[in-house]
């Protein structure tokens, strides 16, 4: 599967997450397999750290919880206006 095999319930959980608020924000996600891997991964490495979907792309190392953003982060839909994508590549507009 991935380097994320030891948590994959948690990691098919997560991208199940990322799937939804796509169809409902009517965006899609990254058609790039290796990058969708990552990002997700990297997310479900955070949420089993720290029980939230923290972005994996815009968080402190190491995490912080206390200021660390959840994603999606609150700049998204803007990132999305702007680029067609969001910082972190995980949201594309359609």
């Amino acid at each position: 599967m991935n380097q994320w095999t030891s948590h994959a319930v948690e990691y098919h959980a997560v991208l199940s997450r990322a799937k939804e608020v796509a169809d409902k924000h009517g965006c899609v996600l990254n058609s790039d397999k290796e990058r969708l891997e990552k990002v997700v991964g990297l997310m479900t490495e955070n949420y089993v750290a720290a029980g939230d979907y923290y972005c994996p792309c815009k968080q402190s190392h190491p995490l912080d919880p206390n200021k660390d953003v959840v994603c999606p982060c609150p700049e998204w839909q803007d990132e999305i206006a702007k680029d067609d994508h969001c910082f972190c590549r995980l949201f594309y507009s359609k």
